[in-house]
């Protein structure tokens, strides 16, 4: 188990790759090179917005909205409380957010085992990259060594620089972005007592699991029995693992097969809860 609070997180600026201002801060982190590598995050817009073009990723991403309104294209919005699945090589956007809106993001590898460009390798690549050409509404604008002016997409700019080699995209398993009202779901009991289940959906062959968890004071959660990772984000309520007591803006990594690992609620509590894909 791995175990992250926001609170004792520090912000970072997302760098001039998109066009505003975007503070995140990084709870979790997976495994370089791995098929699951993953980022649980939290983003605040900041001051003017932030936005970027239509595009796509070669990654999966995984969206709740804690305050605010979040718009993926010109027309639709995940309202506050819903949760959006971004699958690997679906287009998204516009966007144009909303200054002071939050949101928890899960950027992993999707199904086609591609993986996920570590954030660290991202700022490397945005700084070198700047050195070379600009980035401009979320486009990266350069001279190629024939002396054409080029545009291409931020994000697969700075990804081809870093890896080396081209970007390319598995065949979306999926036609948009997936918008989910949690509200309009019910929630069932599980195999523990006092402990209350949501599962939202499973996506593609390879089982990515989105849903939430609730506990009543004194249930006791299980953790860390598929055969995947397990990411839990606390959105309320305290509970106590390993030993610990956490609060809401928690993250918690479990590997596959890595429990029973106990957390028990203090008080009413409720997590989001996804299980990445298995490979």
């Amino acid at each position: 188990m791995r175990v992250s609070k926001a609170a004792d997180t520090g912000s970072e600026r997302v760098g001039t790759m998109r066009e505003g201002k975007l503070d995140q801060k990084h709870l979790l982190f997976g495994e370089d090179g791995s098929p699951n590598n993953f980022d649980l995050n939290m983003g605040l817009t900041g001051s003017g917005g932030w936005g970027t073009p239509r595009h796509r990723h070669n990654f999966d991403q995984i969206r709740y909205v804690i305050e605010g309104s979040l718009p993926y294209t010109e027309k639709d919005v995940l309202e506050q409380g819903w949760v959006g699945y971004f699958p690997e090589s679906v287009h998204y956007g516009p966007q144009a957010r909303a200054e002071g809106l939050r949101t928890m993001v899960l950027q992993a590898g999707g199904a086609s085992g591609g993986g996920y460009l570590s954030v660290a390798q991202r700022e490397e690549g945005n700084a070198e990259l700047a050195k070379t050409g600009e980035f401009k509404k979320g486009l990266y604008h350069y001279t190629d060594a024939n002396g054409e002016a080029q545009t291409v997409d931020g994000s697969q700019a700075i990804f081809e620089h870093a890896t080396g080699r081209k970007l390319e995209f598995a065949t979306p398993r999926y036609e948009d972005v997936i918008a989910m009202n949690p509200e309009a779901y019910d929630w069932l009991p599980s195999a523990d007592e006092g402990v209350s289940e949501k599962w939202l959906g499973s996506f593609t062959e390879r089982n990515l699991r989105i849903g939430f968890l609730r506990l009543e004071p004194g249930a006791v959660y299980q953790a860390g029995q598929h055969p995947s990772i397990e990411i839990l984000f606390q959105i309320k309520g305290q509970v106590t693992a390993g030993g610990e007591k956490y609060g809401p803006e928690t993250g918690y990594e479990f590997l596959a097969n890595e429990g029973p690992v106990p957390v028990e609620a203090i008080e009413p509590t409720e997590f989001l809860r996804a299980v990445l894909h298995t490979f």
